[in-house]
């Protein structure tokens, strides 16, 4: 870090120098980077905060403001401001301290986007904190701040417990226990609400709307038979200002399709040499799969299935019959869920063999 500070103070003095041998042309503003080296501003600065550290993480500017690629950026300006809650003031200018100076490199590693981080660790209760960054290309090519992200940290409320998640019809519903203490164990003295995060796959934990107060949640819109994992994270609440708690452990759940097809119709009962040809409509349902045909007699008022077709058949022989006798026929419609779920049973269709 001070050899860079030091390259600056070097750089400023041979400029210095320069100009002294032009001849004192009086120019006295200081020299403006070119355009074709002046990175883009940060957009995407981001915090997380854990215990009593946040983790700052952007990604590396890719071009300068001509739009001309960036193959290095010589490093990166961290700014920060720490005020006590008693003496912030939304209308005044917000004071940020002397840069921290963060070194640079390289904006793609692997033929990916590179990100920055950066952890800061003196965290201080009751205090409200602001962050920005710029970017440089060379000790006099700084691009603009970034978006300035802000946070008030107390001591963080404890994580909520008993998460537990149960797999409905393309969605998932959690419920948890409900937060009163601290990290510490001391009560929390300010209102709790709860951040619902969720994953699928190897990906990072994204948050689910905007905390809720209840302790429990519904999730919808999920894929059947996809696995998602959740948290659930403490927020307490100081007036207008919300800080991150802890996180509940991760538990996994696989929606499952619970909603049968449609109810069979049109279902006819014919005599062919072969036996009783049961005959129906084809579903118009693309969630159907099959079919299941279920026969009783007039002295056995108790449905046995008696086969099984898969779409796009539509009939069914029944060749176990018996003479005089008269049989009753109902046909469900299947899915092709694990268990599969099952319609309800056709009006009859009636004949005597």
């Amino acid at each position: 870090m001070r050899s860079v500070r030091g390259a600056r103070v070097a750089g400023t003095m041979v400029l210095g120098a320069a100009m002294l041998v032009a001849g004192g042309c009086g120019y006295k503003n200081p020299p403006v980077p070119p355009e074709s080296i002046v990175p883009n501003a940060i957009e995407d600065l981001r915090y997380t905060v854990e215990e009593d550290a946040v983790n700052l993480t952007w990604t590396y500017p890719m071009e300068t403001i001509k739009g001309t690629d960036i193959t290095a950026i010589s490093s990166f300006d961290l700014f920060r401001a720490e005020i006590p809650l008693e003496d912030y003031c939304p209308t005044c200018p917000v004071p940020f301290a002397e840069a921290i100076e963060l070194p640079g490199g390289e904006p793609v590693l692997d033929d990916k986007k590179r990100v920055a981080s950066y952890t800061y660790d003196m965290l201080r209760t009751g205090h409200k904190y602001f962050f920005k960054v710029q970017a440089r290309t060379g000790w006099w090519a700084s691009s603009a701040d970034s978006n300035i992200i802000t946070f008030v940290w107390y001591e963080q409320s404890a994580a909520p417990t008993g998460l537990k998640v149960t797999g409905i019809d393309s969605g998932a519903k959690l419920s948890w226990q409900p937060v009163t203490t601290y990290n510490d164990g001391k009560a929390v003295d300010g209102e709790v609400s709860y951040q619902v995060l969720r994953t699928s796959g190897s990906g990072s934990f994204a948050k689910l709307g905007k905390p809720v107060k209840a302790t429990a949640f519904t999730d919808s819109g999920l894929i059947n038979g996809t696995e998602y994992s959740y948290k659930v994270q403490s927020i307490t609440s100081y007036g207008e200002d919300m800080v991150d708690g802890a996180e509940s452990v991760a538990v996994t759940v696989k929606p499952l399709d619970a909603t049968p097809p449609p109810v069979p119709t049109g279902v006819l009962a014919i005599e062919t040499g072969d036996g009783i040809r049961v005959l129906w409509d084809s579903s118009m349902d693309d969630d159907t799969a099959g079919y299941h045909i279920y026969r009783r007699t007039s002295t056995n008022g108790k449905y046995t299935k008696i086969g099984s077709v898969k779409v796009p058949s539509t009939s069914f022989i029944d060749s176990e019959v018996k003479e005089e006798v008269r049989y009753y026929y109902s046909v469900t419609a299947i899915d092709d869920s694990t268990p599969p779920n099952e319609s309800g049973k056709s009006k009859e269709a009636t004949l005597r063999h």
